[in-house]
């Protein structure tokens, strides 16, 4: 099944693709592979989500700010390639949770990307390495960083 299908079967609505906040390309293609710099959990009305894990927002609101940046990803990477459906697979992310120092389940908080990956590319494409680690900070104070490496077919 397609990309295109399975995110208009799952009724996910993509953000507008955001734009740079500072001197870098959200994407950039080299050969078959597409670089996705960090993206934050920007929603359709283009606010973001914002808070630390373990202070302002729980287990559960972390992982949603996570799902939230998988959407702003594709929405990038269907901006650049034209169709999701031009994804190979996923090869690489790299989750950054805004948390305190006492929060240990980062990879949970990301498994909210990882998880709507696997739904809209299913598991073999879906599902790709990772790392997830916690800081104090991010731009912003927003919740969730993700940056994310995708083979192009």
């Amino acid at each position: 099944m397609s990309a295109e299908t399975r995110l208009k079967e799952l009724k996910l609505e993509l953000p507008p693709a955001p734009k740079p906040m500072g001197v870098y390309k959200p994407i950039v293609l080299v050969g078959n592979l597409a670089y996705l710099s960090g993206h934050g959990p920007l929603k359709p009305d283009k606010t973001l989500i914002c808070g630390r894990v373990g202070a302002d927002l729980d287990l559960a609101a972390g992982k949603a700010a996570a799902r939230q940046v998988a959407l702003a990803l594709l929405a990038t990477l269907r901006a650049e390639l034209g169709s999701l459906d031009r994804v190979g697979r996923l090869v690489k992310l790299l989750g950054m949770v805004n948390c305190t120092d006492d929060f240990v389940d980062q990879p949970a908080v990301i498994n909210g990307c990882s998880e709507l990956f696997g739904e809209v590319f299913g598991a073999e494409n879906g599902i790709g390495a990772r790392s997830a680690v916690g800081v104090n900070a991010l731009p912003g104070n927003i919740a969730v960083e993700i940056e994310a490496i995708f083979e192009v077919v």
